[in-house]
């Protein structure tokens, strides 16, 4: 799975339609989460530091949760933008929660697994877990 970074306001406009998991490396206002949501109609997620998840607004909040769309808290740890934009979760993130499930092991068992195999957060392992259902 892709996830485009986005690291400033002015990149929403580069956003593409189809994107699905955007990190927001800055701190967005409410305009820019509609922005964003008008711009790629087929986002799934928003998945942004901790420190800006808790001055998003509730209204913002509200409106995602309208449209279907996951506020994840977490960072996108070692991604050089310079390099490329998108992060990536590798496919080994994937096998490894489809072994767990033909271990029989629950959907919480997963994600603690997960949790702490991985370097990725809570939100994000828990979202993952229900995509690749």
């Amino acid at each position: 799975m892709k996830i485009r970074v986005v690291s400033s306001k002015e990149e929403i406009n580069t956003l593409g339609p189809n994107e699905e998991i955007v990190h927001l490396a800055f701190r967005p206002s409410n305009t820019d989460i509609f922005s964003l949501v008008m711009k790629c109609p087929s986002v799934k997620a928003l998945h942004i530091p901790s420190s800006y998840k808790r001055t998003i607004s509730n209204s913002a909040k509200m409106y995602l949760e309208m449209q279907g769309i996951d506020l994840l808290e977490g960072d996108v740890w070692g991604h050089r933008k310079d390099i490329n934009e998108y992060s990536e979760v590798s496919q080994g993130v994937y096998d490894r929660i489809d072994q767990y499930r033909e271990d029989g092991l629950s959907e919480d068992e997963i994600e603690d697994k997960m949790i702490r195999e991985t370097r990725l957060s809570p939100d994000f392992v828990k979202f993952l877990v229900k995509q690749n259902n």
